[in-house]
């Protein structure tokens, strides 16, 4: 299971690296922001994936201390980018989930690869309001490719990227070949 954390964690370093790297001039309103209004929408608090029977907590993740976006080593919850986008609020959400086997139980992501163009993913909040998503399309990715488009959207629309690890296991360097990400729409 470590070794499953350490290659999502690898691979989330390097979005994260090149997301820093190429950040957007922070917005500006003419607005005084003490006359704004600021409603922030419920946390998210369960993944619900009915095609492929995921239906799993969700924790808020940060940054380690080396700067990558940090993951739960609970093979069965998935992890929010909090400090990324909200699910259902403009932008891209990200969430990352486990790959693989540890004895004889699965990674809540093991089927994530099934997810086809159509498909319904649920977050549901605080508040027991479900906000949903369509699957768009899924990429694979080179652990090392440079993925800024998972965590940035400016098209003003809401999208949630789930990101897991895929493909063959490469014992030489303790990960997996690929990492996969679904992306899908807010309904």
């Amino acid at each position: 299971m470590v070794i499953i954390a350490a290659a999502l964690t690898i691979f989330a370093l390097n979005i994260y690296d090149k997301l820093i790297q190429t950040e957007s001039p922070t917005r500006t309103s003419s607005t005084p922001v003490a006359s704004k209004i600021i409603k922030k929408a419920n946390l998210p608090v369960r993944l619900k994936i009915p095609i492929i029977s995921v239906d799993a907590a969700i924790y808020e993740v940060g940054l380690t201390s080396n700067g990558s976006m940090d993951v739960k080593p609970d093979q069965d919850s998935v992890a929010w980018y909090e400090p990324g986008t909200r699910p259902g609020n403009e932008g891209s959400a990200v969430i990352a989930g486990h790959y693989g086997w540890n004895g004889d139980k699965g990674s809540v992501f093991n089927e994530l690869h099934s997810l086809k163009k159509g498909d319904k993913i649920t977050i549901v909040d605080e508040k027991n309001k479900s906000i949903n998503f369509i699957v768009r399309e899924s990429r694979e990715y080179d652990p090392d490719a440079e993925a800024t488009d998972v965590f940035k959207s400016f098209d003003g629309k809401a999208h949630l990227n789930l990101i897991t690890c895929d493909g063959d296991w490469i014992n030489v360097k303790n990960t997996y070949s690929n990492r996969l990400v679904i992306f899908a729409d807010q309904e």
